[in-house]
C-alpha cells in the first residue's frame, strides 16, 4: 500500500492528485521551483521540497533532483501527472531503481510510444488504421497539405501545417528545433495532414492481470495551435461501427504493449462519403490512429464524470498490484469540459501573466492549480483552471457549462473565457458538426469586441463613490463629471453628474451606486453591476476596462518598422543568417519568443533592410522590449 506519494509536477495536475491522496489517506508531497514558491500546489502538499531553479530545464525536468527529494521527503511512490517527465521511460527506471513505487506504466511501454514512428509501427502491425508516412524529400505538391510532427513529445510542440511545398524544409527545420528544445529529440516525420477531421480519443485503464477497460470516447476536435481548448465525453453524432472500431482499435493497442495503468488512445475521425473500404476506412467514417498518450490526460474529468469513477484512484490501485473488476462501470449522462488561458485569443493567442486577483466559477467543476492572489507567470504553461459540467444530455451539460463561465468571476490577465462562451454556444458545437478547423474558420467572429455599453458608467459612479469623502455621496449639487476608460483598445468618456436625490446620468437612472454594485434602470430594466478595481483594471461584471488618467503620459517614440515583444518572455532563436544589414521581406520570420510552454514567431512588418538586432537566443524580455528594427525600403 502507498502511504506517501510525491507528484513530480506542479500546478492543476498536482492539485488534482493531491485530492485524491487525501481522500485515501496517502500523504503528500510536492516538489517547486523558485518561481512556484508560493504556489498552491507547493502549499496544499503535506509537504514540499524546492527545486533550485526557475525553467523546466533547471527543475522539473530534471529527474534526479526528483528522486532525490522523494526520497528525501521519505515518499515510496511518484506520480509524474502530464507533459514534463510524464513519458520519460529513464525518469521511471529511476523510480523504479530507487525502490520507490511508479504509477504509470511500464518503462518498456513508455519506451514503445514514446517515439510516434516507432508507435506507428507497432499500431500497423497490430492492425490499427493509421496514415502512411511520406518522405520529406520525396513530398510534392499533390501531397499537401501535410502535417510535420515531432516524433517525441506532445501538447502540439514541434507540430507545423504545411500547404505550400516552398515552405516544407522551414518548417522541418523549425520543428526540429522545437522539439529538440522542448523534448531534447529533434526528431521529426512527416505524414498527410487530414482536413476537417474530428479529434476522437479512447480512455484506456488496465490492471497488471490481463484486464483492460476502453471507457468510451472523448472528443477533443475544438483546438488552437494543436493543443484542446473544449473537450466532452461521449465523442457526440459517431456511427456505431465507428465508435466500436474506435475502442477495439485502442483497447488491441494496449494490450499489443502490455499496457498497464491510465492511458489515451487518439485518433482522428474524418467523413467518408464514399463509404468505400480502405484498410480500416469503412462505412461514412474514416479512422486513423495518431498517437498513444502513456499518462493521465487533461481531458480526464469528461470520463470520470461520465463513468462515475476516479481515474486517478484506479491509478493509485494498478500500481499497488490491485485488480480491476471484470467488467468497466455503465457510462451515464454527458460531460463537457473547457480550459480556462491565460492568454488573449485576439492576439494570436498571446499568452498573459500577472496576479490573478480572483476565481470562481459557480455551480461546475473546476480543477485548478491557483488560488486567489497568485501570479501567473512566463515559466509555465498558460491554463489556469478546467471547468466541467456534467448532465443527463449533451444540450444540459453544454448550456451549464456556458452558463457558469458567462457567471464566472475571472479578475486579473485577459483570458479566453469570452471565447469558451461563444464557441459552446456556437451552432456548429451544439449540433455536433465541429472538427478541427473550428477556430481556423470562426475565430474571428469568436473574439469580436462586444464590451457592454454601460459598463464604463457604471464604473465611473462606483469609483465616485469609492472617492467620496464620506463613503457616499455629497447632498450638494456639482459640476459635470467625467471618467475616461480604455475598453476592448477603445476608448471611452462617460459623463455624470451630482445631484441632491444622488447621482445622475443622462438617458439612464440610476438606481444605486457603491465602491462595489451599480445598479441602472436601462429603459425600463433594471441591471446589476458587480465592480471590482485592483489599481488602474476595474473589472464590471465580465467586461474588463483600464481607467485611463486625466492627462495621459506620453508614448515612447519607436522608429517605424521596430518590433516590440508581444509578451514576456525569452528569445529562443533568431533566423538563420540574420543580422544587421540583413535584407528581409514583409512577413518574414525573423525571431522565435518562447512563452508558457508555446513558441511565437516574430515577423518583419515590411520588406526593408535590418538596421538594428538586440535580440540574442536566450535573453528575457518584458512586454514592449525593442527586439529588432526594420528600414523600409
Amino acid at each position: 500500500m502507498i502511504a506517501s506519494l510525491l507528484v513530480a509536477n506542479r500546478g492543476e495536475i498536482a492539485c488534482r492528485v493531491f485530492r485524491t491522496c487525501h481522500e485515501l489517506g496517502i500523504r503528500t508531497v510536492a516538489v517547486f521551483s523558485d518561481a512556484d514558491a508560493g504556489a498552491r500546489h507547493a502549499r496544499v502538499a503535506d509537504s514540499a521540497v524546492r527545486l533550485p531553479g526557475s525553467s523546466p530545464a533547471e527543475t522539473y525536468l530534471r529527474g534526479e533532483l526528483i528522486v532525490k527529494a522523494a526520497v528525501a521527503a521519505g515518499a515510496d511512490a511518484v506520480h509524474p501527472g502530464y507533459g514534463f517527465l510524464s513519458e520519460n521511460a529513464d525518469f521511471a527506471r529511476a523510480v523504479l531503481d530507487a525502490g520507490l513505487v511508479w504509477v504509470g506504466p511500464s518503462p518498456e511501454a513508455i519506451e514503445a510510444m514514446a517515439s510516434k514512428t516507432r508507435a506507428k509501427e507497432l499500431m500497423a502491425a497490430a492492425g490499427v488504421p493509421l496514415p502512411a508516412p511520406l518522405d520529406p524529400d520525396a513530398v510534392t505538391e499533390k501531397d499537401l497539405p501535410v502535417l510535420v510532427k515531432a516524433s517525441a513529445g506532445g501538447g502540439g510542440r514541434g507540430m507545423r501545417v504545411v500547404r505550400e511545398l516552398v515552405h516544407l524544409k522551414d518548417e522541418l527545420a523549425a520543428a526540429s528545433a522545437e522539439a529538440a528544445s522542448a523534448f531534447g529529440d529533434g526528431t521529426v516525420f512527416v505524414e498527410p495532414y487530414v482536413e476537417h477531421a474530428r479529434h476522437v480519443e479512447v480512455q484506456i485503464v488496465a490492471d497488471g492481470h490481463g484486464t483492460v477497460w476502453a471507457l468510451g470516447t472523448r472528443d477533443c476536435s475544438l483546438q488552437r495551435r494543436h493543443q484542446k481548448v473544449i473537450e466532452e465525453a461521449p465523442a457526440p453524432g459517431l456511427a456505431h461501427e465507428t465508435e466500436q472500431r474506435l475502442l477495439s482499435a485502442a483497447t488491441a493497442a494496449a494490450r499489443t504493449i502490455s499496457y498497464t495503468g491510465v492511458g489515451t488512445v487518439e485518433f482522428l475521425v474524418s467523413a467518408d462519403p464514399a463509404g468505400e473500404e480502405r484498410g480500416g476506412e469503412r462505412g461514412g467514417e474514416r479512422v486513423h490512429f495518431l498517437e498513444m498518450n502513456t499518462r493521465l490526460q487533461v481531458e480526464h474529468p469528461v470520463t470520470e464524470a461520465v463513468f462515475g469513477t476516479d481515474l486517478v484512484a484506479l491509478q493509485l490501485r494498478v500500481a499497488e498490484g490491485g485488480t480491476l473488476d471484470g467488467d468497466p462501470p455503465a457510462p451515464s449522462g454527458h460531460a463537457v469540459e473547457a480550459r480556462l488561458y491565460a492568454e488573449d485569443p485576439a492576439q494570436d493567442w498571446a499568452p498573459q501573466t500577472g496576479t490573478l486577483h480572483r476565481l470562481a466559477v459557480p455551480g461546475v467543476r473546476l480543477d485548478t492549480g491557483y488560488g486567489d492572489g497568485d501570479t501567473i507567470g512566463v515559466h509555465y504553461d498558460a491554463m489556469i483552471a478546467k471547468a466541467v459540467a456534467h448532465a443527463p444530455t449533451r444540450a444540459e451539460a453544454i448550456r451549464r457549462l456556458a452558463g457558469a463561465l458567462e457567471r464566472a468571476t475571472v479578475h486579473g490577465p485577459v483570458t479566453n473565457r469570452d471565447l469558451l462562451v461563444r464557441s459552446l454556444r456556437h451552432e456548429e458545437f451544439t449540433t455536433g458538426r465541429m472538427n478541427t478547423a473550428f477556430y481556423a474558420h470562426h475565430l474571428a467572429d469568436l473574439t469580436e469586441a462586444a464590451p457592454d455599453p454601460y459598463a464604463p458608467l457604471a464604473a465611473a459612479l462606483a469609483d465616485a463613490h469609492g472617492r467620496s469623502r464620506f463613503g457616499g455621496w455629497r447632498n450638494l449639487p456639482s459640476q459635470p463629471q467625467s471618467r475616461r476608460y480604455l475598453v476592448a483598445g477603445e476608448e471611452h468618456e462617460v459623463h455624470y453628474r451630482h445631484t441632491r436625490r444622488g447621482p445622475a446620468a443622462d438617458g439612464v437612472h440610476v438606481v444605486e451606486a457603491g465602491a462595489d454594485l451599480v445598479v441602472l434602470d436601462i429603459a425600463g430594466v433594471r441591471r446589476k453591476f458587480a465592480v471590482s478595481r485592483y489599481g488602474d483594471r476595474v473589472h464590471v461584471n465580465d467586461t474588463t476596462l483600464t481607467a485611463l488618467p486625466r492627462f495621459p503620459a506620453p508614448e515612447p517614440d519607436h522608429a517605424p518598422g521596430s518590433l516590440l515583444a508581444p509578451m514576456p518572455g525569452t528569445v529562443v532563436r533568431v533566423a538563420e543568417g540574420l543580422g544587421e544589414g540583413t535584407e528581409v521581406r514583409s512577413g518574414q520570420p525573423l525571431i522565435w519568443l518562447e512563452a508558457m510552454k508555446m513558441e511565437h514567431k516574430i515577423t518583419s512588418p515590411t520588406t526593408g533592410t535590418l538596421t538594428t538586432l538586440h535580440a540574442t537566443p536566450g535573453q528575457q524580455v518584458e512586454v514592449g522590449t525593442l527586439l529588432a528594427v526594420v528600414e523600409p525600403l
